[in-house]
């Protein structure tokens, strides 16, 4: 039986943080799978591979501003929202240009999130189904 279930990975350098959307992200219907490293995610996802990503800006290794230029120069058509705790009132409008479809602060409200997640793949065409 086909899914219908968006599909969403989140890069978090924070385990707790990605068990925790994990879960919230699951409540909702949402097929979740984190990763604490942003090469970990390069080397399991494929670039093509249809799905939002949720991705921390402070990591460190590679941190989320450069994995979101990887993800853009590879002309992915993966939609990335970025997250941050930093209190930067500047960091949404950088990540616009950098190329994410949106920017959350932490701690953010559950419904923003997955309205963010809904609006951020029909802007980027990141799921498509057929009916």
């Amino acid at each position: 039986m086909p899914t219908d279930k968006k599909q969403i990975y989140i890069v978090d350098d924070d385990g707790s943080v990605c068990r925790a959307i994990s879960v919230l992200l699951g409540t909702y219907g949402f097929s979740v799978d984190a990763f604490t490293d942003a090469n970990d995610f390069f080397n399991a996802v494929p670039k093509n591979t249809p799905g939002c990503l949720l991705l921390d800006i402070h990591m460190p290794g590679l941190d989320g501003w450069e994995t979101l230029k990887r993800i853009v120069e590879s002309g992915s058509n993966r939609p990335v929202i970025l997250i941050s705790a930093n209190k930067n009132g500047g960091l949404s409008k950088k990540a616009l240009i950098a190329g994410a479809v949106g920017f959350l602060q932490k701690p953010f409200n559950d419904q923003e999130l997955v309205d963010l997640i809904n609006s951020a793949a029909e802007k980027k065409g990141g799921e498509k189904h057929g009916k």
